[in-house]
């Protein structure tokens, strides 16, 4: 998971190189820490949010297929 999501991201920025993830596993859930440059934020979070939710939905969907709770948190 943490390697598609990767994948996804470097689609969306200008510095691909600088697109990271990190995974936390807490008691509850997995943690999707996805880490880019200061100035992709805006372009990973995309207008409204609507990137955003959509990363947040692929994850959300591959937990549940995994039957673990998945979380993603943008990190700058």
């Amino acid at each position: 998971m943490a390697e598609l999501l990767a994948w996804l991201a470097r689609q969306l920025v200008d510095d691909p190189q600088a697109v990271r993830v990190e995974t936390e596993d807490r008691e509850d859930a997995v943690v999707f820490h996805l880490h880019v440059a200061p100035d992709d934020v805006g372009k990973v979070i995309g207008r409204q949010g609507r990137l955003a939710r959509a990363l947040r939905s692929v994850v959300r969907a591959a937990g549940a297929r995994a039957d673990r709770r998945f979380l993603l948190e943008i990190v700058d």
